[in-house]
């Protein structure tokens, strides 16, 4: 059961959308199924008498004594929505059942608590089979306003006892931190135009990718301009800064042919002007320059920041996890925009998925995730994409979103724990998809029989607790591959093992072999390394402050191009 609290200030309008039609004649007999007073409260569809405006003059009884008081202004956002609705798959309720609900949440959010007199007046209004429209004007009959601090939250905790109660699908708790979501209207309009996202959505999207991927604020409006997304900044009166934006889809107007316009904080939370700010680098970051020599080393950057991400999930400090959680929902959509083949709708999907994990009521400590957050940015700009270590890198954040799930389940964050679970799911099938050609290949490229002896005796020695185990693992042939490369990287191999395996406890893992495989894989060339040493002695640069425009990980296919052209 799901109640969606909003504000308004026209109480005639929504009368006549409750008991009208419907934008698509989808109302099927509104009536009233609960009032403040049932013998008060014209009923526009079952009398056929009353009229919209008697019903709202009724409402707004004591918005108007109010006005008279303020001298002619009315109280601002005086009208109170929360539509009540049952989850796909419930049993329809009876008109006594609905009244029953609108009742309790009213009194839930403080609109009309039980055995108040003054409390404000209020409607619960059915047109369709599996949801009323709560409709108040919030001025009591003493004049005051109601206290609805944290209503839709109240609203939510009754919904989840009304459930249990009524033997309904127990959804899982909000915090108040999940986007809005597209109205009926902007569903209707996406279905006209014969698409399947709302602009709302559509802009969300495209916004999270460029965020991820740009260097500061100016790239940010630049990029999303470059898209052909209008931009429109609001700014300060006497600073001149930008204090607050918004974003238009290409084609996306009103029925006067206006661009139809969103906040950031409209779109997400956490697309605010502000919230943006926080995560951002700074002007000093911007400028420093960027890895452009080694294509090998976004990826394990990136990598390693995802591993130390795991850890500080596993530590005490929710702030620093909670920035972390932030900055691997960036990550995904540049690992996805920076990946080829046929598992990238995967990780698209994953990215996706992972939005509504990436926040909660826990604040979050960005500068914690400074390194992760680089990371994700350099890849951005990576020039291509090395195999192994890319799929090394899928490995870790199917791990990590995982993890974040479990993180948020232990904290009651529902419906965060599910977006990660859903997101961990993607992230498995592609990995899956890449992994499985991949270690196919690395099995038929298997050294001699004397090599593979002597990786066998490497494993007994350095992990004599797991050897048997990873020995036996349908993927040891792919691991002596594996090994046979990294030997041939200058690493020791006995010590390489002891330091793979100590980063994450093996007991748990089902393939230990394949998780050797990927850990191996993406530690840093030996030789490498030695020779990027050599460089800044010899007084070479291995960055370049130039690096290509981030092109890759905020273009669309055509196919999303045309979503609004």
């Amino acid at each position: 059961m799901v109640p969606d609290v909003s504000t308004g200030s026209d109480s005639r309008g929504l009368i006549a959308y409750l008991f009208g039609p419907g934008r698509r004649d989808e109302h099927t007999n509104p009536h009233i199924v609960a009032a403040w007073d049932m013998t008060g409260a014209p009923d526009p569809g079952r009398d056929p008498a009353a009229t919209y405006s008697q019903l709202a003059r009724r409402l707004d009884h004591h918005v108007d004594l109010r006005t008279r008081e303020l001298g002619g202004k009315k109280p601002p956002q005086h009208v109170w929505h929360c539509p009540v609705r049952t989850a796909p798959g419930d049993r329809y309720l009876t008109d006594t059942e609905w009244a029953e609900v609108a009742r309790r949440v009213v009194h839930a959010t403080g609109i009309a608590p039980n055995g108040d007199e003054k409390a404000c007046r209020w409607i619960a209004v059915r047109h369709a089979d599996d949801h009323i429209h709560i409709m108040a004007t919030t001025v009591r009959a003493d004049g005051r306003r109601p206290r609805t601090h944290q209503d839709g939250r109240r609203a939510q905790a009754e919904c989840r006892r009304i459930e249990t109660e009524f033997g309904l699908r127990r959804l899982k708790s909000g915090d108040l931190t999940a986007p809005r979501t597209p109205t009926g209207a902007e569903r209707a309009k996406a279905e006209r135009q014969g698409q399947t996202v709302t602009a709302r959505q559509w802009l969300r999207e495209r916004a999270y990718a460029v965020a991820a991927a740009v260097h500061n604020e100016a790239d940010y409006f630049t990029v999303l301009q470059s898209l052909g997304i209008k931009v429109k900044t609001r700014l300060g009166p006497e600073t001149g800064d930008v204090i607050g934006y918004s974003l238009a889809a290409p084609g996306d107007t009103n029925s006067a042919g206006e661009p139809v316009w969103y906040g950031g904080s409209k779109l997400a939370p956490d697309l605010s002007i502000n919230r943006l700010r926080e995560h951002l680098p700074d002007q000093e970051m911007t400028d420093r320059p960027r890895y452009a020599a080694d294509p090998a080393e976004p990826w394990e950057h990136t990598i390693t920041a995802i591993q130390m991400a795991h850890s500080v999930l596993d530590s005490d400090d929710d702030a620093a996890a909670q920035g972390h959680l932030a900055a691997f929902g960036d990550a995904l959509y540049n690992i996805a925009s920076s990946t080829s083949g046929p598992h990238r709708a995967e990780l698209r999907a994953a990215a996706m998925a992972f939005n509504r994990a990436r926040r909660s009521a826990t604040r979050a400590d960005h500068q914690a995730a400074t390194a992760l957050r680089q990371a994700a940015t350099e890849l951005a700009y990576a020039s291509n994409e090395p195999g192994g270590l890319a799929i090394a890198l899928l490995f870790a954040t199917v791990h990590l979103a995982r993890a974040a799930a479990t993180w948020h389940e232990q904290r009651g964050h529902e419906q965060q724990a599910a977006a990660a679970e859903e997101a961990f799911l993607h992230l498995h099938a592609g990995y899956q998809q890449a992994a499985a050609p991949a270690l196919a290949e690395l099995a038929h490229r298997t050294p001699r029989a004397a090599t593979a002896s002597r990786f066998e005796q490497d494993v007994r020695a350095a992990l004599p607790d797991h050897a048997d185990r990873i020995l036996t693992d349908p993927t040891w042939t792919a691991l002596t591959t594996t090994l046979a490369q990294a030997e041939t990287a200058g690493h020791n191999l006995r010590r390489l093992l002891t330091e793979v395996s100590a980063q994450r406890e093996l007991d748990s893992a089902e393939r230990p072999a394949e998780v050797l495989n990927w850990r191996i894989a993406a530690q840093p060339n030996r030789r490498t390394q030695a020779a990027r040493r050599q460089s800044a002695i010899n007084g070479t640069s291995v960055r370049s402050a130039t690096p290509h425009p981030p092109a890759t990980p905020v273009t669309t296919r055509p196919e999303e191009r045309s979503r609004h052209r």
